[in-house]
């Protein structure tokens, strides 16, 4: 058994950052596996032990340390009631320390406080409180400390993009003079002949040192911070090669500066322009980079921002505003008329009309009376009511939304580990590369070969960050998955989206998911010199005192025309047959053909409409009144309207369909038939469908099994993608992978719709990634200087590698915009898999 455990880390910038991360905190006692997640900034580790004590979380934040990377934490004081002495003390610091992420707790018993630091995302002050209160000390945050929810990550988000901006600004302003003054004379020899004339070329070029200094001292600080240390370590990271670039250019134009005896004269140019502009156009690219990792969250925020931020709560008979962290199971909440639902709960007093578009994407409202359920974050139309909360904090319906999303956010996909293996060496090997072309400009390189030499290395350092790497994956998962959520499809685990494009077959269960999972009367067909309303008003007056969902269904069907039932007397449930009863005086009896044959009840024209009624999967109820037969219903659970139209866009896409059901295979393969459905599994027990679906995934097929109810758990958890209607049962929805909160069935093709877009911006991130890198780092090193006489200027190799990972962020962007899929499945069905589809066995 594990716990999963998310926290912020900072310092990460490259894919490489990833690596040494994820295997400082996986070398940590107790951890089984550490993911990160470079677009969020988070790392997820999977303990081994659930309880996560604070020696282990302090660990976790010194291995981060030891690796040259922050576990950001948090501080929190509570006001802690009810300590009176000092092992007192030691219980409420004991219950804080138990809970997972907690590094530190110090209470003071004379100020009646908790002094708490814990690790930013592995818990928050709400649980921390939660924990004293339940070892019997009330607590709470003190007025004006929170947690560090989206609004603190905002914050953060925003903080970052300050301080960048600030140093893009000064190292802009310091690097334009350098600029000015080396290449100036290049682009206009006036000005250069003028600046020799009135400053001297030895006077430009210490003015040079000074700002190339104060670049690389101030805003470039943050590159020798990290990437020094990094090198210390064997570690090498993206910091790490820049701070190598810049330091060789600066230092190697220093001794031009102020030794240039030591150089022939051939070599002594200056390179304090290209240490400058790197510095400008690498914080330049982080600063675009921040900008986009914040438009990837946009989902998380949106959904956030849907919690009610007060209830009007009931206590001691008067209605007063509280806070949505003081709710409590139980409580009586008002709502008024356009107001957002507080939590979730069940409407005790009034009516009103409440607007679930933000969880099902109904765009209808949703009438609400006593004894109906409500979600928190829905917002209430016009009227008012009162409702029991029975869900408050984590446990709500939105929270747990915003969890999955989470989760599946941080995940990382098996196309991941190509990414990873690469970035494991890919570093070094660039500090290698880079060390190769040095060695070899200087041995066969033409005069000035030093500079030459010089130049080729930083281009090659510079070029290869591997940025774009670190983040091809994840910020297309972080959009993607955000997306879907929009679209109601919520992805419960991330890999889920990888596994989904692979599916080769799509299995549905057939009660309540391609049907509507409720008998309804259907048709009607009345004996000559019968009247259609006197009929119905007869079987609805019978079938009313039944409890069968034959007979609910057709009580029903009667009232929906308006019907008013008399009353009914001698009463007769023939079980397994219908029943008889006596009405105003009249013999009236309703049930299947069988029992008419054992009354003696000839059925005439009526068998014949019977039978067409059977053979296209609807069951007929028969009608006899004093001893004539008057009619055949039928009763029969509607297909869902949308259901051919998502059949008919998998098909499209080249997925075989297949349908279980427990149904005998006559009335299974009717309904296949009208469905257009490959494979027929009829009369499978319920304990039966994992078998059902190991059947079908013979021969290395693929199988998504689409189902609602308890029963379809089991099936859903075996399918290698299990996705459950949301408006199933609670246990089919913790069993899914994928889950649709609408209820609609046209969420599977948004599903496959939203995978297939995923997949594909990932291996576009991943193409231009690794081929930006393959294709620049030869030019880059010069592999164009003896045919065409050109060499990649250093500054042009930063610009190029700021734009790889402004690429990727842009390009995932673009999933925010995807979809909904065509309702005809056209759009979806544009990557024909071309799979043969195979008749099951039955």
């Amino acid at each position: 058994m594990t716990k999963a455990l998310t926290i912020s880390v900072d310092g990460m910038s490259c894919a490489s950052c990833v690596r040494h991360v994820e295997k400082a905190l996986a070398d940590v006692d107790g951890v089984a596996n550490a993911s990160v997640n470079l677009a969020r900034g988070t790392a997820t580790v999977d303990l081994r032990d659930p309880a996560l004590p604070a020696a282990s979380a302090t660990a976790l934040a010194a291995a981060l340390a030891a690796a040259g990377y922050e576990a950001r934490q948090a501080e929190v004081t509570l006001d802690v009631e009810g300590m009176s002495c000092a092992s007192c003390v030691r219980r409420v610091e004991k219950a804080i320390e138990a809970v997972p992420g907690v590094t530190e707790a110090a209470v003071n018993l004379a100020a009646g406080t908790a002094f708490v630091r814990y690790l930013e995302g592995a818990t928050d002050t709400a649980a921390i409180a939660a924990a004293a209160t339940k070892a019997g000390y009330p607590a709470e945050p003190r007025a004006g400390e929170g947690g560090t929810g989206a609004a603190g990550h905002d914050e953060r988000l925003a903080a970052e993009r300050a301080v960048l901006r600030r140093e893009v600004a000064v190292a802009a302003l310091l690097a334009a003079p350098v600029v000015a003054a080396s290449m100036g004379g290049d682009l206009w020899p006036a000005f250069g002949r003028w600046l020799a004339a009135s400053a001297g070329t030895e006077a430009v070029q210490v003015a040079e040192f000074v700002l190339t200094a104060l670049v690389l001292a101030w805003p470039g600080r943050r590159f020798y911070a990290k990437g020094v240390p990094a090198l210390a370590r064997a570690a090498p990271d993206m910091n790490s090669l820049v701070a190598l670039g810049t330091a060789a250019a600066f230092l190697y134009s220093a001794v031009v500066t102020f030794f240039p005896s030591l150089l022939p004269e051939t070599a002594r140019h200056v390179y304090f322009e290209a240490a400058a502009v790197i510095v400008v156009l690498v914080l330049a690219g982080r600063l675009m980079e921040a900008r986009a990792k914040g438009r990837t969250g946009a989902a998380i925020r949106k959904l956030a921002g849907l919690k009610a931020k007060t209830a009007r709560v009931v206590r001691d008979g008067a209605a007063v505003d509280v806070a949505i962290a003081e709710l409590a199971v139980g409580d009586l909440v008002q709502v008024r008329p356009g107001e957002r639902i507080a939590t979730d709960g069940v409407v005790a007093e009034g009516t009103s009309y409440v607007d679930e578009s933000m969880l099902t994407g109904e765009p209808l409202p949703v009438e609400k009376r006593s004894g109906d359920r409500v979600v928190g974050g829905t917002v209430n139309g016009t009227g008012g009511f009162t409702f029991t909360a029975e869900k408050v904090g984590g446990e709500t319906v939105l929270a747990q939304i915003i969890r999955m999303v989470e989760d599946a956010q941080g995940a990382k996909l098996p196309i991941q580990a190509l990414v990873d293996r690469v970035t494991m060496v890919f570093v070094p090997a660039v500090m290698l590369a880079a060390a190769l072309t040095f060695f070899v400009w200087m041995a066969f390189g033409p005069e000035p070969t030093l500079s030459h030499a010089l130049v080729a290395a930083v281009a090659v350092l510079i070029i290869a960050c591997p940025c774009a790497m670190g983040l091809a994956t994840p910020t297309s998962i972080m959009v993607g998955t955000g997306r879907a959520a929009e679209l109601g499809v919520l992805f419960r685990k991330g890999d889920a989206l990888e596994a989904l494009s692979e599916a080769d077959v799509v299995a549905f269960d057939k009660t309540g998911t391609l049907t509507e999972g409720r008998p309804r009367l259907t048709d009607f067909t009345l004996a000559a010199g019968f009247r259609r309303s006197e009929v119905m008003r007869l079987v609805g007056a019978v079938e009313s005192a039944s409890e069968h969902p034959v007979a609910r269904a057709i009580v029903a069907g009667a009232a929906e025309r308006g019907v008013a039932f008399p009353k009914v007397g001698a009463f007769e449930a023939l079980t397994g047959r219908g029943v008889a009863a006596t009405v105003e005086g009249r013999s009236v009896l309703v049930g299947s053909a069988r029992l008419f044959d054992e009354r003696r009840v000839e059925l005439g024209t009526l068998a014949q409409a019977g039978e067409s009624l059977a053979r296209n999967a609807r069951s007929p109820v028969f009608v006899a009144i004093d001893g004539v037969a008057a009619a055949v219903m039928a009763v029969s659970d509607p297909v869902r309207e949308e259901t051919r139209r998502v059949i008919d866009a998998l098909h499209a896409e080249g997925r075989g369909v297949a349908m279980i059901s427990g149904d005998v295979r006559s009335s299974a393969e009717a309904v296949a038939a009208g469905l257009g459905i490959d494979h027929v599994i009829a009369g499978v027990l319920p304990g039966g469908k994992v078998a059902a679906i190991e059947s079908l995934k013979a021969g290395g097929r693929r199988v998504a099994f689409v189902g609602d109810g308890i029963n379809d758990a089991p099936a859903l958890a075996a399918a290698d993608v299990g996705i459950a209607v949301g408006s199933g049962t609670d246990v089919a929805i913790e069993s899914a992978d994928v889950v649709l909160m609408s209820g609609d069935l046209s969420g599977v093709v948004n599903a496959f719709f939203i995978s297939r877009m995923v997949l594909a911006n990932i291996r576009q991130n991943l193409f231009w990634a690794f081929g930006y890198n393959v294709a620049l780092i030869p030019v880059a090193a010069g592999a164009l200087y003896p045919l065409y006489g050109v060499m990649l200027s250093p500054m042009l190799a930063a610009g190029a590698m700021a734009l790889s990972s402004v690429f990727v962020l842009s390009n995932a962007l673009r999933l925010r915009f995807a979809g909904p899929a065509d309702a005809s499945g056209r759009e979806a069905g544009q990557a024909v898999r071309g799979l043969r589809r195979r008749p099951a066995a039955a």
